[in-house]
């Protein structure tokens, strides 16, 4: 019997894999399966020789993504597919999920042929729609005269290379209740962890590396969040998905909010529940074996 090949998509920075993702390697080779970490971008790979690539550590995309979708879309077996990858890697997603009714956080959008405008006052996040790790995102106070003008310096310098911008109100309860990452293998609840803020209130965006250091453990879901991240899933208007995670942030009410949905290069904090890694490997030999 011919074991299948399985690669794990990762970047030239991370060509190991990040250390939650190698957590995979050991349950795929128990189930049978020939697997290896290989560089999306890297022209000597032979994508058409594995009967599936999962996405992974790419984190360098958003500096690329027109090559990145292009290379999604070349790549015969791919998961989460090249669909998805092209809807999910510019955050204007939030608009489609808006429209039918789901509870997505409050969003200023700035094109890049449009003049910078900004909320009369309150904390805010400024951040561009197509973004990785909360790389080039900072948070104002835009009461303050000194904060606005590097709120709008941001926004600016964002607009300028052609990026679409986003403004968000900064929803205090994540410096208190923090995020709830909702995970899903196979639209199947795995688990859930608990993010801490990664926005200090320095007003400096991250520029750098591929992501931000985040503070996480392990979190039980409210039933609240459960449903809303059972509605966001039956939202997604592209599929099939092997795995997804829904990030949600109590509003001023309570109630559990949609910051991003992630279905293209997710942490999944393997590490932080136990059975995870197994389980996102039978999801895997289940996506081998439609």
């Amino acid at each position: 019997m011919i074991e299948p090949r399985v690669a794990l998509a990762t970047c030239a920075e991370l060509p190991a894999l990040d250390p939650d993702e190698r957590l995979l390697l050991e349950p795929l080779a128990a189930r049978g399966i020939l697997v290896e970490p290989a560089v999306w971008n890297d022209s000597t790979v032979d994508w058409a020789a594995y009967d599936l690539v999962v996405l992974r550590s790419v984190w360098d995309y958003p500096t690329r993504r027109k090559e990145f979708v292009a290379w999604a879309e070349s790549v015969p077996r791919l998961a989460n597919p090249a669909a998805v990858v092209a809807w999910n890697t510019d955050k204007t997603y939030l608009r489609d999920l808006t429209r039918v009714g789901l509870p997505v956080v409050e969003t200023m959008w700035l094109e890049p042929d449009s003049t910078v405008t900004l909320p009369t006052a309150g904390v805010h996040v400024v951040k561009p729609a197509v973004s990785a790790g909360s790389l080039d995102t900072a948070r104002y106070d835009l009461g303050s005269p000194e904060e606005r003008a590097l709120a709008a310096g941001h926004a600016t310098s964002l607009l300028a290379a052609g990026r679409t911008v986003m403004i968000q109100p900064y929803l205090e309860a994540v410096d208190t209740v923090g995020e709830t990452a909702l995970v899903y293998f196979d639209g199947v609840f795995s688990h859930a962890v608990r993010k801490g803020p990664m926005l200090d209130g320095s007003a400096e965006p991250v520029e750098e590396g591929l992501y931000k250091d985040e503070q996480i453990e392990l979190r039980e879901p409210s039933p609240a969040e459960l449903a809303v991240g059972a509605r966001v899933l039956t939202e997604i208007p592209v599929g099939p998905l092997l795995y997804a995670r829904v990030d949600l942030i109590p509003a001023a009410d309570g109630a559990p909010t949609l910051l991003e949905l992630e279905l293209t290069e997710p942490s999944l904090f393997l590490g932080y529940a136990p059975g995870a890694a197994d389980r996102f490997a039978d999801a895997i030999v289940t996506a081998l074996n439609p």
